[in-house]
């Protein structure tokens, strides 16, 4: 999982401002599953959902933590982009619980005064693959969960959750649904013959004039077609899109601000995430 903690500067001294100046919290008590009330904090509001849910004809434990935002407002995917603050999943104080997946859903790009950030709006579920210390048995749920939320500027916010998923294998309708959509909505594994995928990479990341380009085929009849690149620890600018698909293919390109900002990437291992409504995809590549 690639969590890095970015922020271009105004972001980051607007960010630091309001944390210094609203504490923001709020806490859940544990129930059951899909009784998990609704933690609200600045425009916006959290909870975890779950349970069994039977996925590709297995059972699957699974908790999601939903989170609904105000009109305007925004957060973040585990990369934000050119500013911003990735989310954070604590799940110290949980019991029976050996580990706790986050999955990030395919996002999609904002693009204001500050430059490109990649994230949310509305309404997003992050799914969690639960693993138990001991199969059969309950596991209590506690999560804090902090998160920004930007307009204007970025605000910090922790909430409390918990939740109790059962230990009977049975599904739960009501959540079920909604986390079989959310799931379908993480990017798989690039395949040789899935749509979307890499068709080529052109990379010069020495010189006056570093660039990478990347060609991507997408399903001819796909809408909402974007590509974001991601490296552990180490700044990417979100790539721009040169023009729309032309029967599927499509062109970005990343404009680098300096050419020490292209030769920090030689070597890294890069993550490519294709986006499109008919399917996401991810791919690795080493930036030579």
């Amino acid at each position: 999982m690639i969590v890095p903690a970015l922020f271009s500067r105004r972001s980051s001294l607007l960010f630091i401002a309001a944390y210094l100046s609203i504490g923001l919290s709020g806490t859940a008590l544990a129930v059951i599953a899909s009784d998990a009330p609704w933690v609200d904090s600045t425009n916006s509001k959290a909870r975890l959902i779950g349970g069994t849910v039977e996925i590709d004809g297995k059972l699957m434990l699974l908790a999601g933590v939903q989170m609904r935002m105000d009109d305007g407002w925004k957060t973040y995917w585990r990369y934000p982009g050119d500013s911003g603050v990735p989310p954070g999943f604590d799940w110290t104080g949980s019991k029976n619980l050996k580990s706790a997946e986050v999955l990030f859903p395919a996002p999609h790009r904002f693009v204001d005064g500050g430059g490109t950030a990649i994230g949310y709006s509305r309404d997003v579920v992050f799914p969690v693959k639960i693993t138990p210390e001991r199969p059969g048995e309950p596991v209590e749920l506690k999560l804090v969960f902090d998160y920004g939320i930007c307009m204007d500027l970025c605000i910090p916010n922790e909430v409390n959750l918990s939740l109790t998923l059962p230990s009977d294998a049975t599904e739960d309708a009501k959540e079920a649904s909604l986390l079989r959509e959310t799931l379908a909505r993480v990017p798989k594994s690039e395949t040789p013959n899935a749509l979307p995928r890499v068709a080529g990479i052109e990379a010069k990341l020495d010189g006056a004039a570093p660039r990478l380009r990347v060609e991507v085929l997408f399903d001819p009849d796909a809408a909402e077609t974007d590509l974001f690149i991601s490296a552990d620890k180490t700044f990417v600018p979100v790539p721009k899109p040169l023009g729309t698909p032309d029967g599927g293919m499509q062109s970005f390109e990343v404009a680098f601000g300096s050419a020490k900002e292209a030769a920090a990437l030689k070597g890294k291992s890069l993550t490519l995430t294709l986006v499109s409504d008919r399917g996401s995809t991810e791919t690795s590549w080493k930036a030579e």
